[in-house]
């Protein structure tokens, strides 16, 4: 049975890495070996021109710093929100917090699909339209049910008892957590960074629908299509360019996946 189990996991591996291997195997092989009738797993000849072409191409610059900031600023927004109402719905008792909680399932549920027009119909309507900060304030809105859920339940497996300890030395409740809580938080908050950057930084059609007339203010999703034209499609350069989009996120990923699985698990712990 162990034996069956581990040969599924090989397998589901195996399936969702091969397309990232084929992307990136792709972007290192010579044009006239990508669209071959006699494709070859592993690249006869390696090359560097679809990176060079990628690197080269016009706002990659430009489109990879509007990426970051929105990004950055979406997921520092939500994190520093969603704290404070975890902490009040974990810590407090107040009127309407089970139904304040209903309304964030709620609308942690609502397919990103459905609240594009809305979206676009308010931004236009208030003069937001092309601007950076509408992405940022959309990308926060859309990340920010995910990050207080999981906060909640991850403040809430802290036994109160620590932080009523530290007021009796005579902290204050806001130092009492600051000095006790926030530092067990550090799991939970980089699960929660994690998803909020990786949504953000894929994120394609808030940005491709938000920003229409000021072209400089578009994000990297949006300049993976630079790499279509009527002539047809350069994989090369597009596979090179989708490599290079994806670094970051697995950078991120590397850099923060110790904390992760412990982070979801104990946001998970109580209700």
């Amino acid at each position: 049975m162990r034996l069956l189990l581990r040969a599924a996991a090989a397998l589901t591996v195996l399936v969702c890495l091969f397309p990232v291997y084929w992307m990136v195997a792709t972007a290192f092989r010579p044009s006239r070996d990508i669209q071959s009738y006699d494709p070859v797993l592993i690249p006869r000849e390696w090359t560097l021109d679809h990176f060079r072409r990628a690197v080269e191409a016009d706002g990659f610059g430009l489109f990879w710093r509007n990426s970051a900031l929105v990004t950055l600023s979406a997921v520092l927004l939500a994190l520093v929100v969603a704290l404070g109402a975890a902490y009040a719905v974990a810590r407090m008792r107040w009127r309407g917090r089970r139904q304040f909680m209903v309304a964030v399932f709620i609308a942690q549920m609502a397919p990103w699909e459905s609240l594009v027009i809305p979206v676009y119909i308010i931004s236009r309507d208030t003069g937001m339209l092309d601007r950076l900060p509408t992405l940022t304030l959309v990308y926060f809105m859309v990340t920010l049910p995910f990050t207080l859920v999981v906060l909640r339940g991850f403040i809430a497996g802290i036994p109160p008892e620590l932080e009523e300890a530290a007021q009796v030395d005579g902290c204050t409740r806001t130092g009492a957590f600051r000095r006790v809580a926030f530092p067990l938080l550090a799991p939970g908050l980089m699960a929660t960074s994690l998803f909020g950057f990786i949504t953000a930084w894929n994120e394609f059609t808030y940005a491709n629908f938000l920003i229409i007339k000021q072209q400089d203010s578009r994000t990297l999703p949006v300049w993976l299509s630079s790499f279509q034209s009527t002539f047809g499609t350069d994989w090369g350069a597009t596979m090179a360019a989708a490599t290079l989009f994806a670094l970051p996120a697995l950078v991120v990923f590397l850099a923060l996946q110790r904390h992760v699985t412990s982070g979801l698990a104990s946001g998970g712990v109580k209700g």
